[in-house]
């Protein structure tokens, strides 16, 4: 069910302690949660300690957090991920403000910005592409999650 957005209740602030829960919801109902990627509430203060940082677009009138941008810092450039809104808040322009303010972190801290974005994600494709962001070309990414393999 869409919902109308009453802009004016709608912030976007950092992170604290106590948004997990409703964070973790967002990521499940919106497919980027997965217990193999090591998504927990330590990650995310571990991360947010090394430079990074995690919004929250919240709806001030009922505490619903409908939108995260997560934000990870390597020394190098920040990485992107976890950008969602809530499927009942999509379509009403949130992601575009969102996306303005996470590019305005960006900016801030002076470093490029890298994402992954699945290829049949036509609507994130062409808010990144209108964002500014380029696709670097046809290459494969590979990942070890399971370390205790090592």
């Amino acid at each position: 069910m869409k919902r109308g957005v009453n802009y004016n209740n709608i912030v976007i602030r950092n992170y604290q302690q106590g948004d997990f829960r409703q964070i973790s919801h967002l990521w499940e109902v919106t497919d980027m949660d997965a217990y193999q990627r090591g998504d927990n509430e330590k990650s995310i203060t571990d991360s947010i300690k090394l430079g990074g940082c995690l919004l929250a677009m919240e709806n001030k009138e009922d505490g619903t957090i409908c939108g995260t941008s997560w934000m990870t810092f390597d020394g190098r450039r920040i990485h992107l991920h976890h950008f969602g809104i809530l499927p009942a808040y999509q379509g009403n322009g949130l992601s575009k403000i969102l996306l303005k303010e996470s590019l305005r972190y960006v900016k801030e801290k002076g470093y490029q910005v890298k994402l992954e974005v699945h290829s049949a994600n036509y609507k994130a494709i062409n808010l990144y592409k209108n964002a500014g962001f380029e696709y670097l070309g046809d290459y494969d990414i590979y990942i070890i999650r399971n370390i205790s393999k090592l």
